[in-house]
């Protein structure tokens, strides 16, 4: 995470998109560096959004590109438990995207819901809410740690 940190905003913005995807990183450590090295907060803010906006897209698109045949024959999972996750997913529609910045579960939302071509305006909206929070609150509790040190 340090050494992307050193790339200042690029790095930060590349942390972002790659942390939605199905590569496990931690924007969040990034981001926490720049802003105690004094980088623009209000830009750090928009960068990591937005890049982790962007790589939740990504996995939506990824979604997307499924087919029932291939889940089944290559991840082993039943139609069966397709039909349950389908159902919920229809129950919570395109507001489960607000839940893509969750760590382990995020990006398997995303997915499925690109899989089941949940609409992507309100699936966009619903990430990109999700993603501001997440690091806005991060910022937080970024500054009052510091303040305790």
């Amino acid at each position: 995470m340090e050494s992307l940190a050193e790339f200042g905003y690029i790095g930060l913005f590349v942390s972002s998109f790659l942390g939605a995807t199905i590569i496990p990183l931690s924007s969040e450590i990034v981001l926490s560096i720049l802003i105690l090295n004094g980088f623009d907060l209000g830009l750090s803010l928009i960068l990591a959004t937005t890049g982790n906006w962007l790589g939740g897209l990504s996995s939506y698109y990824l979604g997307s590109l499924g087919k029932w045949n291939l889940i089944e024959k290559y991840f082993r999972i039943k139609k069966e438990k397709i039909n349950r996750i389908k159902i919920k997913i229809d129950k919570w529609g395109s507001s489960l995207a607000f839940f893509c910045f969750l760590p382990f579960i995020g990006d398997p939302i995303a997915v499925s819901l690109g899989f089941f071509k949940v609409n992507l305006t309100k699936v966009a909206f619903w990430m990109l809410f999700g993603k501001i929070l997440k690091y806005v609150i991060w910022a937080i509790v970024t500054y009052w740690g510091a303040s305790l040190m």
